[in-house]
């Protein structure tokens, strides 16, 4: 297939290229220059910008960082048309983005009104998962519309769950997301805890991993330094998922709850701690750099 990509961060840049590595022929764009560097080095067909990569793509598909930036490049802003308006009809456009299902829902309107078939299918699985292929994809769309999807979803994730309509998969992301943002908090205070009172961090976190407080971040993504290899924490909690990508989506999860009158007090916690965090000047940082903001300071 002809394939547009739009977005080529640290989990769109990895997931480009195993629809390549798929035979699939991408075409694909980033605002970055750096990001467009780096994967053309690695092979990517880089186009001269958006429109261009849309030219007589069977399918688009989007990974951007936030609601507004999925709603300008669709839809357009003042002065500037969307890109709905060059892509043909009949095209599929998936927007993997983690965005508001608000947001979704509007861009996926506009899309059917010219022809197109919109999805939203965010991912959890991290760098790690958009480079091995292994990502879980939570799809909101028609059942037509996730079967055309699937057989390039599964070039680039293991696990694929069709949610419910379109804006569905942005609400399970965002639960999920939620979840994972206090799993990291719990994870990164009992290591810190224990530390604190002389413990061996690997040798704690081996023994949670294996009792009843075993988690993803324990088996896959440790925020302590040095207890797992090539994970993000070992690396001076470079790359990964940043700690402002995780504010984002737990401010999401907080508009949300606020709309329909859920209760999400750790939720609401989360997010504080990680805006602190941020305030502190660790935006970039990965989100298991919380961890830092838990130590205690010799």
């Amino acid at each position: 297939m002809r394939i547009a990509f739009i977005g080529l961060g640290n989990m769109g840049g990895p997931m480009a290229l195993n629809l390549q590595k798929a035979g699939h022929s991408v075409a694909a764009y980033d605002l970055s220059p750096t990001a467009r560097d780096k994967f053309a080095a690695a092979g990517l067909n880089i186009a001269a910008d958006a429109q261009t990569a849309v030219q007589k793509a069977e399918v688009v598909i989007s990974m951007l960082p936030a609601s507004q930036h999925v709603q300008a490049l669709y839809l357009g802003k003042p002065g500037q048309p969307g890109l709905l308006s060059q892509i043909a009809a009949g095209t599929l456009v998936i927007d993997s983005s983690t965005i508001a299902a608000a947001t979704s829902q509007l861009v996926a309107q506009a899309a059917d009104a010219a022809g197109i078939d919109f999805i939203d299918a965010p991912v959890s699985g991290g760098t790690g998962g958009a480079i091995a292929g292994t990502l879980t994809f939570m799809v909101g769309g028609s059942d037509a519309q996730l079967a055309r999807a699937q057989p390039l979803l599964e070039k680039m994730g293991a696990n694929i769950f069709h949610a419910g309509a379109v804006g569905a998969g942005q609400t399970a992301k965002i639960c999920n997301n939620m979840l994972l943002g206090i799993l990291m908090i719990g994870t990164s205070e009992a290591i810190a805890l224990g530390v604190a009172n002389g413990l061996d961090p690997k040798v704690l976190s081996e023994i949670m991993r294996r009792s009843s407080g075993g988690n993803w971040a324990l088996e896959k993504y440790n925020p302590w330094p040095g207890v797992q290899d090539s994970v993000p924490s070992s690396k001076g909690y470079a790359g990964g998922f940043g700690t402002d990508l995780m504010l984002k989506d737990l401010g999401l999860a907080q508009e949300n709850a606020t709309a329909v009158k859920a209760a999400t007090p750790l939720g609401g916690m989360a997010r504080s701690l990680y805006a602190m965090h941020s305030m502190a000047g660790h935006g970039a940082l990965d989100f298991s750099s919380v961890v830092q903001s838990l130590q205690k300071r010799s």
